[in-house]
């Protein structure tokens, strides 16, 4: 025997799926750039995360792994500020702080810092000197840590 209403329920499900996707107002263009800049974010710490861990000695050091890493970071730095447009500063969907808008020089300031420094950790990491590559990877961390604290809410636990 058919269950007769089977095929009506799954008609209604896709048509519910496909209605409820077209009732969602498509994102703001302040809401296109945070998306944009927390990917480009996610690229920078993705690949960090492994030069941290080889500078800490906690996995081995891996001269082309790392250089990899350092080369897509700073691919990707200048990347960021474009992010950052004035109509992105979005109450609960950003962790910027109004800062990045209000002081906008200083944040430019740090951001060209952050590109400096990835850049010239690209450059070291290519020699595969781990005595050069650290001075190098931790001038990078303290320019996101500079940016961070002056222009980055906390993050609530």
């Amino acid at each position: 025997m058919r269950n007769h209403w089977f095929g009506p329920l799954v008609a209604s499900a896709i048509l519910a799926a496909v209605t409820s996707g077209a009732a969602a107002a498509p994102p703001t263009a302040g809401e296109q750039a945070i998306e944009y800049r927390h990917s480009v974010y996610h690229v920078i710490a993705w690949n960090v995360g492994p030069m941290n861990e080889m500078i800490k000695g906690k996995i081995p050091y891996d001269p082309a792994t790392f250089a990899k890493h350092a080369a897509r970071v700073a691919m990707m730095t200048p990347m960021l500020l474009e992010g950052f447009p004035p109509d992105s500063n979005i109450a609960g969907k950003t962790h910027a702080k109004p800062g990045v808008w209000t002081d906008r020089a200083t944040f430019e300031n740090l951001l060209k810092k952050l590109e400096t420094r990835s850049a010239t950790l690209a450059d070291v990491a290519k020699g595969g000197d781990l005595a050069k590559v650290k001075p190098a990877f931790n001038d990078l961390l303290q320019a996101c840590k500079d940016c961070h604290e002056k222009f980055r809410e906390k993050d609530e636990d």
